[in-house]
């Protein structure tokens, strides 16, 4: 995997199909203990499907990357219209940046998988779950593959902020209208991360259009659950925008 140095920092990063001066980027954001290996092949998938180019990166901490602002990664990497591909907490912060001036206008829209804007109960229990498969299943084992020496930090930071007894009222929703790009949500209805409450907070306070894709079957990764259900409608809500 190559790295770009962004913001003075070394990010690690792979690039599928076409460069920014030639199609809209969709620019894909892990979970909270992954990287950019573990979206496998479907950044690759998505891209074929829908002729833009596909950035996938690890976040700061994760993989081999250094700690690094989006925004810098975007200008490093010539990034000129972004699609925002998003897993979990990563779709948390896609909201974010999508409700900031600074995202204006390069941002067009957002796919979110599972993502969060309040603290649930079954959120923290799932955690505490993860915890002690790292602590005592093999859990890290399997992290530290695509983490390296980043392992410790990634899931640590990752774990011990949710938590954290003031994490229980974290809330995003007030930042929602803000976002005024589309937006598609794609939730598994047995996700033991979150709930449908985290998608209708999402449709009802968004400031731009939002569609739904609710997965019967499905726990907390649709791209790897079911993922022939998950690209095809990724790749319908970008050719329904247009190549803008």
């Amino acid at each position: 995997m190559a790295t770009i140095l962004a913001g003075g920092r070394h990010i690690e990063f792979t690039w599928h199909g076409p460069g920014p001066d030639v199609a809209p980027t969709l620019v894909f954001l892990h979970d909270g203990i992954g990287c950019a290996a573990t979206w496998r092949d479907f950044p690759v998938a998505l891209a074929g499907e829908t002729g833009f180019g596909a950035l996938v990166y690890s976040r700061a901490g994760y993989g081999g990357s250094d700690p690094v602002a989006l925004p810098d990664l975007l200008d490093a990497a010539a990034v000129r219209h972004a699609f925002l591909v998003r897993h979990s907490d990563g779709g948390s912060i896609a909201l974010l940046h999508a409700s900031t001036r600074r995202s204006m206008p390069r941002v067009r829209g957002l796919l979110l998988e599972a993502p969060h804007v309040f603290c649930e109960e079954v959120t923290v229990r799932s955690i505490e779950k993860a915890r002690d498969e790292y602590l005592h299943a093999g859990l890290r084992a399997k992290l530290e593959r695509h983490h390296g020496g980043n392992v410790d930090c990634a899931f640590r930071g990752w774990n011990r902020a949710w938590f954290d007894p003031g994490f229980l009222a974290w809330n995003i929703e007030d930042r929602l209208p803000a976002v005024t790009v589309p937006v598609l949500v794609v939730q598994g209805t047995d996700d033991p991360y979150g709930t449908l409450l985290q998608v209708e907070a999402i449709e009802r306070q968004c400031g731009g259009p939002v569609r739904r894709c609710i997965l019967e079957r499905c726990g907390h990764s649709p791209h790897r659950e079911q993922r022939e259900r998950t690209l095809s409608t990724m790749s319908a809500f970008v050719r329904g925008m247009g190549k803008r």
